[in-house]
């Protein structure tokens, strides 16, 4: 039998590239899994930090030891006043390998902007090669969170208070700037969240609690991104669903979060012992149904496709079911939230793996599914 050659394609210029390196990992772990050896050939592509693209032995030093490459010396020795040679270095950079002509399928495990914003997912479909994930739509409004919460108010589900906002508006002038702030402490008051709208799930987010705080931190977000959000803090438990599919999606069953941070931000996500999962979320039975229902109609609200976890607030004082947000390139390690809510739902890792693969086929040729 012909293996298909699953391009994996991981490393990227954002923030979160060691977490892609482990994700990749556990992804080429999966392929090469007795039941899936027989079935595909790795083909692993490494993103420096830099940009460059790497094939061949480069990536595969890269899986095996888990530490991203340093840029090469010739990459950074350019000065100003070398720009013939900045320009043929811009040039080799953007210069796919060779390698990615033989790609049949590929496994974008790419986290972050530039990975899971639309834009890898644009070239990708350039290519006319099938793609794990959602497309350039699913990945835009899943990476943006206020595109993401006008997509979930239009199909009817329920959210915390917001308020979008933008970098002109933190910094614009002194007398502005104050009567902004007034409008959200009356809107929202505290404590609430200050957001970036493009940089992930957890990065450059602040909790905050009074006027200072509130000024201090939408000065520090505009300064990653030109589209901030700020929304109202609640008390609930932080639930978690995966969803696997494409047209006919299917749920998990229910998972929760629990941490001692005063909240699930990047550094207690992503630092061994700082969470605990419990799987599956000790909630009555018909809340758990309810988030798989809503979990379904916000895959559908944003047109993803494959895999999404997606993320809620369960107020259990209330039994309010209140969506946050979907992730439709999550953290893919063996540990990561959305393979344990799959394994514990009856899928272990490396069929997981296997389904997404046949499902970028199924997506990028119907008529065959």
């Amino acid at each position: 039998m012909t293996k298909l050659r699953v391009g994996l394609l991981f490393g990227g210029r954002s923030g979160e590239h060691e977490v892609s390196i482990n994700s990749a990992r556990a992804i080429a772990t999966a392929l090469s899994a007795e039941e899936n050896a027989n079935k595909y050939e790795i083909l692993p592509f490494y993103i420096q930090k830099d940009g460059r693209w790497l094939a061949g032995e480069a990536p595969q030093q890269v899986l095996q030891s888990g530490v991203p490459l340093i840029a090469s010396e010739n990459a950074a020795s350019a000065t100003q006043h070398d720009l013939v040679s900045q320009q043929q270095q811009t040039i080799d950079r953007w210069q796919s390998p060779s390698q990615v002509a033989e790609v049949d399928v590929w496994f974008p495990i790419l986290h972050g902007p530039n990975g899971e914003d639309g834009t890898i997912q644009g070239l990708l479909t350039l290519m006319q090669v099938p793609f794990v994930g959602s497309g350039v739509l699913g990945s835009a409004l899943g990476m943006d969170k206020i595109a993401m919460k006008m997509a979930f108010e239009q199909a009817g589900l329920p959210q915390v208070k917001y308020k979008a906002l933008t970098r002109t508006q933190v910094w614009s002038n002194p007398c502005v700037f104050p009567k902004l702030c007034d409008e959200i402490e009356a809107a929202l008051g505290y404590p609430c969240f200050v957001k970036p709208a493009n940089l992930g799930s957890s990065v450059g987010i602040s909790k905050v609690r009074s006027r200072q705080e509130l000024e201090n931190a939408l000065d520090q977000a505009a300064t990653y991104d030109r589209r901030l959000l700020v929304e109202a803090g609640v008390v609930a438990r932080e639930v978690e669903c995966a969803v696997l599919g494409n047209d006919q999606p299917q749920a998990s069953i229910v998972g929760e979060i629990t941490f001692n941070s005063d909240f699930y931000d990047y550094e207690t996500k992503y630092t061994a012992g700082q969470a605990d999962l419990l799987i599956p979320a000790q909630i009555p039975d018909e809340i758990s149904r309810q988030i798989q229902d809503m979990a379904l109609q916000a895959f559908a609200a944003v047109d993803a496709a494959g895999l999404a976890r997606v993320d809620f607030f369960y107020v259990e004082a209330t039994g309010e079911v209140l969506i946050n947000e979907i992730n439709t390139l999550p953290g893919f390690t063996a540990t990561s939230m959305y393979p344990q809510l799959w394994a514990n739902s009856g899928i272990p890792f490396p069929e997981l793996v296997d389904r997404l693969v046949q499902l970028a086929i199924e997506r990028h040729n119907p008529r065959n599914s």
